[in-house]
């Protein structure tokens, strides 16, 4: 059955779009670490993901791709790693930038749907918290081999390394400050919107995502 959305769970998401958007247009919500960047926006994403389920996730993460893609043309920040994708190719930079924010965001919601069938309010925030940040970094990386794997500039990044190693090596304390950051605030924030009742009750029992009130 699916719920409507209360005044209080809309204004709740209107904040964290607008955190959000905060947080990628300032030092907040990036941190530039050599050629990556540690991103503590995957956190609302999470919580957008929680309250509104896939389709709010998708769209949170939508934001966020569009965000990152702007740090490539220095719109949002600037990225170094995205400046040399965009010369190479505009396109490709868009698509990595872009489509692992938003798979990440509906995946999000399925997943704090099936935790919440099978354990409480805390845990099912923070395992969704947690894979906010690693499925960011596995989707993130995935594109960057498979779209640009071939080119100079990550080959010479490779240096003759096995893929896995590279990856591995490449985001290093990074996606580990990332998981970190998401599980623990992911799942403080979204326990305190539930004690609140900010949380639909559909999505409370793992149901269906809420439906907004026109």
């Amino acid at each position: 059955m699916k719920t409507k959305l209360t005044t209080s769970q809309l204004t709740v998401l209107g904040l964290m779009a607008a955190v959000l958007l905060l947080m990628a247009y300032t030092p907040l919500g990036y941190l530039n670490i050599g050629p990556l960047a540690i991103t503590f926006n995957v956190i609302p994403v999470a919580i957008r993901a929680i309250v509104l389920g896939p389709a709010g996730g998708g769209a949170s993460g939508a934001i966020l791709g569009l965000t990152s893609f702007l740090q490539c043309i220095g719109v949002v920040g600037t990225s170094a790693m995205g400046a040399m994708l965009f010369s190479i190719n505009p396109v490709f930079a868009f698509l990595q930038r872009f489509l692992p924010r938003v798979l990440d965001g509906l995946l999000l919601g399925y997943i704090f749907s099936g935790m919440k069938k099978r354990t409480n309010i805390y845990l099912s925030c923070a395992v969704t918290g947690f894979f906010s940040a690693f499925l960011n970094t596995a989707f993130f990386m995935t594109a960057l081999v498979l779209l640009f794997g071939n080119t100079e500039y990550i080959q010479e990044m490779i240096g003759g390394r096995n893929i896995i190693v590279f990856i591995c090596t490449f985001v290093g304390i990074n996606a580990v400050c990332e998981m970190i950051s998401s599980t623990v605030l992911t799942g403080a924030v979204g326990t305190a919107l539930s004690r609140a009742h900010l949380i639909p009750a559909s999505r409370m029992q793992g149901g269906q995502p809420a439906k907004i009130r026109p």
